[in-house]
């Protein structure tokens, strides 16, 4: 097999950079898009040059499609993935894997039922930002990994987003919205969760959207727009984490911080590729830069897809995999159990941290 056949579900906005970005991996071939709405899926077929533009049903029967890519709302991820995998595909889906943990659990054995795969974004841990602060980690450069601090910090969606109303129901929220990107960085650098602890708020239960086309409208917040908590790692590094749709002014906190017995490493945006990163170590008077040492530091979204699609064709792990997207997902849920029922939360899922790259290894063939 010299390429795997690839097909989008989901034509929206998000699909222009994986329509894009398919085309830079010599293993992967995109064939097909569909979306509920046709017309959109032949707009985008046409200005990406995407042979077949069709319903979600005739997609998914196609015989030649082997994994489908699920870029639809948050709410229909988990109904599309068990549908595609109902039909013999492997899946990747945008994040989150699911809304609720059920959801997540029935995609995870629905693809073991079905002898298939499943993957999940965020893949922004295989850009050369985070890939250089692996490595970092891994060659002993600040010693052993003691604590990490992580900040999302921001004002919501209301004011610059054209429908923000998601952002404020049930499985939105900044912890929903941009914890995948923290925390799946957070489990590559550090491994897996053991324990959570939360405090959550809803500091303002009505928003007023100042955007258009949308400006004026009232949207009632029923999710946690503010949320601090402890993460207790299996390695038996600490983690702080504060994600925030309620600052003003937003923050001038690095993303992540991860402090080791022999030094402190700022690692960059989890929400990009790139860098900087930065690394200060027992001695030295200031955080020097560090240079990349992978590739792909630019919008590399679809990396997942092309290092899943080479699993399949080898038969090896890939790294962007169902097992750490549902740990994510479970961790996130953690955080508003526990400020909910006033408890630790112990976690009960657990997954390997995604192998790093090797320096010379290339995702793209």
């Amino acid at each position: 097999m010299d390429k795997l056949k690839i097909g989008i579900i989901g034509c929206g906005t998000i699909s222009s950079i994986y329509m894009q970005n398919c085309k830079n991996f010599d293993h992967i071939e995109l064939v097909a898009c569909a979306d509920l709405d046709e017309k959109r899926a032949q707009a985008q077929a046409e200005k990406y040059h995407i042979p077949i533009a069709c319903s979600v049903d005739e997609i998914l029967k196609n015989p030649d499609i082997q994994l489908i890519i699920n870029l639809t709302i948050p709410k229909a991820h988990a109904a599309v993935c068990i549908q595609a995998l109902e039909a013999g595909k492997h899946v990747y889906t945008e994040k989150p894997l699911a809304v609720t943990r059920e959801e997540g659990q029935e995609i995870l054995e629905t693809a073991k039922k079905n002898n298939l795969i499943v993957g999940s974004a965020p893949d922004t841990f295989l850009g050369a930002g985070i890939q250089t602060a692996i490595h970092l980690i891994e060659q002993g450069e600040i010693g052993v990994p003691i604590g990490a601090s992580a900040f999302m910090i921001g004002r919501g969606h209301e004011h610059w987003h054209p429908d923000p109303a998601f952002y404020y129901d049930i499985g939105g929220g900044p912890m929903f919205d941009m914890g995948p990107y923290y925390l799946t960085a957070l489990v590559a650098l550090l491994g897996p969760i053991k324990r959570i602890s939360g405090s959550t708020r809803i500091s303002y239960p009505e928003r007023t959207v100042t955007s258009e086309p949308n400006a004026g409208t009232k949207i009632n917040v029923v999710t946690p727009t503010h949320i601090s908590g402890t993460i207790d790692f299996v390695s038996g590094a600490i983690g702080t984490i504060t994600t925030s749709f309620d600052a003003f002014g937003g923050s001038t906190l690095p993303p992540i911080e991860i402090y080791g017995s022999k030094g402190t490493l700022l690692v960059p945006d989890p929400n990009t590729f790139g860098g900087p990163v930065r690394i200060r170590k027992t001695g030295e008077k200031e955080f020097v830069d560090v240079p990349l040492s992978y590739g792909h530091s630019q919008n590399s979204r679809g990396l997942g897809v092309a290092d899943m699609a080479q699993a399949i064709m080898d038969g090896g792990k890939h790294r962007a995999n169902g097992e750490l997207a549902y740990h994510v997902l479970e961790a996130m849920h953690a955080f508003h159990d526990s400020s909910d029922n006033g408890i630790h939360y112990s976690m009960k899922s657990t997954c390997e941290r995604p192998k790093s790259l090797s320096m010379e290894q290339k995702i793209v063939r």
